[in-house]
Parts: C-alpha cells; sequence; structure tokens
C-alpha cells in the first residue's frame, strides 16, 4: 500500500483510526445545533460566553480589571480576580486566529463549537494514555468509547459553553505527561506535564483532584518499595514548576500553599526531598549510623511538619476544608450546613441508573480493566488503579463527578476489551501440535519407517476444543461486536434524546409527529431588552441571573455564582413572605420587576414553586422568621391546591406563580399540570406590584413593582389622584 513498509502501514491506518474517532467524537456532539439552532445552552454557559464576548471587544487588561455592574445589584463582581480564564482565553485566541487567517466567524459560534472541538482531542489525549499503559489498539478503543460515551457527551454537547468541555481533555493530557514523566524520569516531561497541569488551573476548579491524585500516586509507590530516581525528578519538576505557575492565576493566588485542598501535594513534595537525602547519606555512611540517622530525621520531621500544619491552620493562614469538598466526604453535610449547595441537582449521590445510563456496557468492562492492570502492577498500572478508586468513590457521591470517572472508565474497558480480543483474535497453532511433532520426529530417527506404519494404525487424533478453537473464537468476537455495536447505538440515543436539548429553547411534539417549538424564555427575555430602562433590577431566583444579564443585558440581584449567601437569603425571604413584607424588602433592593418561572400550564416540571422549598431553606438560615414547616399542609406534604397552608397561599411566590391562572379555564377550576392538582379558584390580588409581561406558554412571567405614592412633596387628595391617574395613563401606554 503505497509502496509502504509493515511497520508504515500500520502506522498510518492508526493515524487514520485516530483521526476517524476524533471525527465522530466532534461529529456526535451536533445534534443541538442540526435540531435547533447554534445557540448556547443552560446557565453557566451564558456568562462563559458574555465574558468571552466581553475580551473580544476589549483586550486581556481590561478584562483581568472589568467590574461587572450588572451582577450582585448592588455588590457588582470584579471579573477578572473570580472566575477560571482559561475557557475565555481559549476561544479569543481561536477567534482571533479565524479572522487572522481571513474566516469572518462570530465569536457565539467558536463559543457552541468549543465543546466538540476539544472532544475530539480529548479522544486523542485518552489514547495516549492508555497506549502508555497498554498499547496503541488499547488506545483506538479508549479513544472510541470516551468519544460518544454519554458521560462525556453530557457536558460537552454543541452549544455547552462551560469548563467541563475542555477541563477533561486537559486533565487527560496532563496524566498522559506524569505518566512518561514516571516511566522516563525526565524533567522535561515533567515540566510539561506542570504546564498542562497549569492550562487546566485556569480553567476548572476541578483540578483539585489532580493535584491530589498525583500525589497520592506518588506515596503508593513510596509504600509499595517502588521509589526511584525517576519518580523524585518528575514529581520535583512537576509540583514546583506547576505550582508557581497555577498561582498567577488571580482566583487561585495563594490557595496552593495555604488551604487544606493543597497540603497533601505539599507534605509529599516534602516527603520526597527527604526521601532523596535519606539515600544520599546512606551511600555515605555505615549501616547502623545510617539507620539512627533515619529514624531520627523522619522522625524529628514528621513531628515538626504536623505541628506547623496545626499551628498554621488554628491561626487561619490554612483554611479548612470548603463545605462543598466536605459535603464528598459527608453527603448530608450540605443540606445540614449548607443548603445552598445542596439546592443544586448536580450535587445530589449519584443514582446507579445513572451510572448505567451514562456509561452503558463500560460499566462492566471497567472492572476488568483494572483486573489486568493489577495483574502486571507496573507504576502507570498502580496509578490507573488509584485514579479508579478514587474516581469512582467521588462519583458515588455527586451525580456531577460522573464525568470525572468516564475517562478512566474508558480507558479501563479499551484495556480489558484488548486483552479479550489479543487472546481470541491471536492466530496460535493447537497447544498439542509441537509436542506431537517433536515426538514424531524423535520416533522417525529411532524406529525408522516401521514406526510410521505403527503410527499410522493408531486411532486419529480429535480436534482440538477448549476456548482457543476457532468455534470459540467465532463467538466471543461476534458477541463483543455485538456489544459495540450495541454500546454505539445507545450513545447515540442518549445524547440525540437526553443531552442535546438546550434549556433556553424546548420542544414537544403534535400528534402528527411535527416538532413545536417553545421559544418562552428568549422571547421574555427579549421583551426585557427591549421594554426597560438600561438600569432597571431584576430579581429572579439566582438561577436564571447569567442567562438575563447574557441575553437581556440587565442588572441583577443574583446569579448563578452563589459567591454572597446572605444576598441569595435575602431574594428567598422576598419570595417566601408575604406581600407587604416582600415588597418591603424588594424595596431595600431597590427591585424594578420580579421574573418568576411558572410552569402550571404547559407542564414544565423545572419551575420556582418546585424549587421554592430550596428558597425557604435558604432563607431561613439567615432570617429565623421564615420556617419550612409554616409551608407544609395540615397532614405535612407541600401542597398547592386548597389544602395549602395559609403561610404558602399568602408568600409573593406562590401568588406570583398563580396571578390570574383561573381565567384560563372557563370554569375558573385552575388545574396545575406539574403538581397534577387543582389550584384554588379564587381570585389572587396584587397590591404593590403590576403583572407586564407573560410568555406564550406561561413559562415566564414579569411583574413591575409599583412605586410608592407620596415621594415627593405632601399632595392634597385631588393632586394625588390626578397623580395616580397620569401614571396609570404612562404605565398603559407603554405596556
Amino acid at each position: 500500500m503505497l509502496s509502504l513498509g509493515t511497520d508504515d502501514q500500520t502506522r498510518l491506518l492508526r493515524v487514520a483510526a485516530l483521526t476517524g474517532v476524533a471525527l465522530v467524537a466532534f461529529a456526535s456532539r451536533l445534534f443541538s445545533v442540526i435540531r435547533y439552532e447554534s445557540v448556547i445552552h443552560e446557565f453557566d454557559p451564558w456568562f462563559n460566553y458574555r465574558t468571552t464576548r466581553y475580551l473580544v471587544e476589549h483586550d486581556l487588561d481590561s478584562f483581568w480589571n472589568w467590574f461587572d455592574e450588572r451582577s450582585w445589584y448592588p455588590l457588582g463582581r470584579i471579573v477578572g480576580g473570580t472566575l477560571y480564564p482559561g475557557l475565555m482565553i481559549t476561544a479569543s485566541a481561536l477567534w482571533n486566529s479565524l479572522h487572522a487567517l481571513g474566516f469572518p466567524v462570530d465569536i457565539r459560534n467558536v463559543c457552541v463549537f468549543m465543546a466538540p472541538i476539544f472532544s475530539g482531542l480529548c479522544a486523542v489525549a485518552t489514547y495516549l494514555v492508555t497506549k502508555e499503559v497498554k498499547d496503541s489498539r488499547a488506545g483506538l478503543l479508549a479513544a472510541l468509547f470516551i468519544g460518544v460515551a454519554p458521560g462525556y457527551i453530557s457536558r460537552s454537547v454543541a452549544g455547552s459553553y462551560d469548563y467541563e468541555g475542555i477541563a477533561i481533555f486537559q486533565m487527560m493530557l496532563t496524566f498522559y505527561l506524569w505518566l512518561k514523566a514516571v516511566k522516563t524520569g525526565s524533567a522535561f516531561f515533567g515540566g510539561v506535564a506542570a504546564i498542562a497541569y497549569f492550562y487546566m488551573v485556569s480553567t476548572w476548579g476541578g483540578y483539585v483532584f489532580l493535584i491530589n491524585l498525583i500525589p497520592l500516586h506518588v506515596f503508593a509507590l513510596i509504600l509499595m518499595g517502588r521509589f526511584s530516581n525517576r519518580v523524585y525528578v518528575a514529581y520535583s519538576t512537576f509540583y514546583a514548576i506547576g505550582t508557581l505557575y497555577s498561582m498567577q492565576i488571580p482566583f487561585v493566588g495563594f490557595q496552593p500553599s495555604r488551604t487544606s485542598e493543597h497540603m497533601a501535594a505539599m507534605g509529599i513534595f516534602g516527603l520526597v526531598q527527604i526521601i532523596a537525602f535519606v539515600q544520599l547519606v546512606r551511600s555515605h555512611m555505615a549501616s547502623k549510623q545510617f539507620q539512627t540517622l533515619l529514624l531520627g530525621s523522619v522522625g524529628v520531621g514528621f513531628v515538626l511538619a504536623f505541628a506547623a500544619l496545626v499551628f498554621l491552620t488554628m491561626r487561619g493562614y490554612v483554611a479548612p476544608w470548603t463545605g462543598r469538598f466536605y459535603s464528598l466526604w459527608d453527603t448530608g453535610y450540605a443540606k445540614k450546613h449548607i443548603p445552598i449547595i445542596a439546592s443544586v441537582s448536580e450535587h445530589q449521590p449519584t443514582a446507579w441508573p445513572s451510572i448505567f445510563f451514562d456509561l452503558q456496557v463500560l460499566t462492566f468492562l471497567f472492572p476488568a480493566g483494572v483486573y489486568f492492570c493489577f495483574r502486571k502492577l507496573n507504576d502507570e498500572h498502580v496509578f490507573i488503579m488509584l485514579y479508579a478508586a478514587t474516581a469512582s468513590y467521588f462519583a458515588g457521591v455527586m451525580i456531577r463527578l460522573v464525568l470525572t470517572l468516564t475517562p478512566i472508565v474508558c480507558v479501563a474497558a479499551g484495556i480489558a476489551v484488548s486483552n479479550i480480543l489479543d487472546t481470541y483474535l491471536k492466530h496460535s497453532p493447537p497447544a498439542d501440535s509441537a509436542a506431537e511433532k517433536v515426538a514424531s520426529d524423535a520416533k522417525s530417527a529411532v524406529a525408522g519407517s516401521s514406526s510410521d506404519k505403527a503410527a499410522d494404525k493408531q486411532p486419529a487424533k480429535d480436534k482440538p476444543t477448549g476456548v482457543r478453537n476457532s468455534e470459540s473464537k467465532l463467538v466471543v468476537v461476534a458477541v463483543f461486536a455485538y456489544m459495540m455495536a450495541l454500546f454505539v447505538w445507545h450513545c447515540t440515543w442518549v445524547t440525540s434524546n437526553s443531552y442535546s436539548s438546550p434549556s433556553i429553547v424546548l420542544a414537544s411534539y403534535t400528534p402528527d409527529g411535527r416538532q413545536h417549538i417553545i421559544d418562552d424564555f428568549r422571547e421574555a427575555y427579549f421583551w426585557l431588552q427591549e421594554n426597560t430602562a438600561e438600569d432597571a433590577k431584576i430579581m429572579s431566583w439566582w438561577d436564571y441571573g447569567y442567562q438575563i444579564a447574557g441575553m437581556s443585558n440587565r442588572t441583577v440581584i443574583v446569579d448563578n455564582n452563589t459567591w454572597n449567601n446572605t444576598h441569595i437569603a435575602t431574594v428567598g425571604l422576598a419570595m417566601a413572605s408575604p406581600e407587604p413584607r416582600a415588597y418591603e424588602v424588594m424595596r431595600k433592593l431597590d427591585v424594578d420587576y420580579v421574573l418568576v418561572i411558572a410552569g402550571a400550564v404547559l407542564g414544565y416540571s423545572g419551575d420556582d414553586i418546585n424549587k421554592f422549598l430550596w428558597m425557604v431553606r435558604i432563607a431561613q438560615g439567615v432570617y429565623p422568621e421564615i420556617q419550612e414547616t409554616d409551608f407544609y399542609a395540615a397532614n405535612g406534604q407541600y401542597r398547592v391546591d386548597d389544602t395549602a397552608s395559609k403561610t404558602m397561599r399568602d408568600c409573593l411566590m406562590y401568588k406570583l406563580t398563580y396571578y390570574r391562572l383561573n381565567e384560563m379555564y372557563p370554569d375558573g377550576n385552575a388545574w396545575d399540570r406539574v403538581r397534577q392538582t387543582h389550584v384554588p379558584a379564587k381570585n389572587i390580588k396584587l397590591s404593590t406590584m403590576d403583572e407586564v409581561y407573560t410568555s406564550e406558554n406561561w413559562i415566564v412571567r414579569i411583574y413591575k413593582l409599583k412605586q410608592p405614592d407620596n415621594l415627593g412633596r405632601p399632595l392634597t387628595d385631588a393632586a394625588a389622584f390626578e397623580e395616580n391617574r397620569r401614571r396609570k395613563r404612562k404605565h398603559v401606554k407603554k405596556y
């Protein structure tokens, strides 16, 4: 083929196969663009897109010093020092490169296709990791698995412009370079691994998993007696350069030296220095002297290091574990102490069906691959086993971390399938054929032709049986081919139906199979942009803050950054209070409009009533006047019908959700399609705000706060009447 040798042909086919896998990984993530359009999904991606757009319109210096007045009114946000900039800088660099080449691509399209592009690169990085652990055949299988596995696709479809879309590629690239550094003992690979680690630190807070897993690998090698100069050079180079580089990210700063999450890496760095020093001294001292020095130095060093850590922690120089990390060890911690963390669905423990849904047959191949690594137990195999154990635990306690489990599952599955196919596709003669040939030659040499005649009289041997015969090979290969076909079909179906629907564009199907697009969110945000003042302040639950600021360009009270629990609790207080008390709170927050999501008419289950108890729980942690039990019916259930508690029916959220809902039904008997219950037919009256917008399907509802009367000089009754009438005329004319 092309006048190439066998090795060159194999190499060319391998490159072609890997390129094809990367293209499949890219193409499998485009369902959302094909079905809807090129649009940013979800909530956090809208902030990322807004900041990226600001970066390409300004320069990097302006980006670092940008004070965002549109978020967290009246507090604001210093953007450059409160985010991981790697995603935005990568997209900006790609956009500038395309424009330099003469391709006038819009920055939105660059952001939409970022995750699919890096998914293809992640398949290549996974191939390299698996190739270091086993061989290129296993690497190609692992690359194919990561390219289509729903556990990774769920965070990397087109339009999902979030950190994880490129961070998994960065993580796998760092792991590959780390394994190369350990195997070769090269300071070069250790330094390049540190640069890859720095790239990941600049992108995603999940880098903490990486900076704890690599030290754990080194510690395990020490305990196993595998410590060597290779490990010392690799880790010393990696930690020193990686830590110094990571501290250049403003949002990270001095955390590597002042937070508990980074203390393990620092401790292992000190430990390898002690071990290297001891080995150096041992080469220059007698055995008895060495043992005395070893015990003394290690004991004193351990006591001093532990005492220093305790002292620094007590004095506040080393910060304790954050609530998010505590929730990884105690799954009930967040619900008891930090409800705002527990309120996020991706922070909930993982159910077994979710694992099977995201990994399918890889779930069963995963332990087999770990077993094959255990059989050899080289340094790189120890790393794979540690990665598998830690990722499995964390994925079990937080559903979001299935994302970090998926790469190692794909690597282990690739190793398992490759080992099985090596066994059943390898062409080998029957096990006893060689022995028979030797015996036959020996008989011929001793007995001559007479022995041949005797041998001819012997009964013929049966065909070889067992797992190595042709039939068993065919069955096993056919079964695995069928399993892989089912796996690809499952991944395609899951990606198409579950992970390719943007949250801001909904779809339903008519009885004749036609698709009906529900675009209430974008219509409502566009209405805000076109019909409100530029300095209008919008209050909503924090879930929608990024979208309002990104699509409407209006100021929000809270958003998805959730850095200030008290501010969010104040919004929860307003939503959970009776209207007069809520109006007082909103006036203090300088609110102009209130936006709520109501799914009762359409049956949209992600509405604010379903989230309302989390608003109450967060509010009661700051404002004791709000108690969750007051919002339950007499039977202890959370109800919205006639049996709902008086506190529930009087609160602002209930009124804004069901206001005028009975007008939708001729008999006035309103029906909530989400809760599958009737809601009170009694008309709800609002005294402090006016309804100014309700979307076509009643999903988004916007209300405007009334201004208090007599804000200026005291007015007579007649003057007050004329002033109120003038305001009403102006209000009707505007809306």
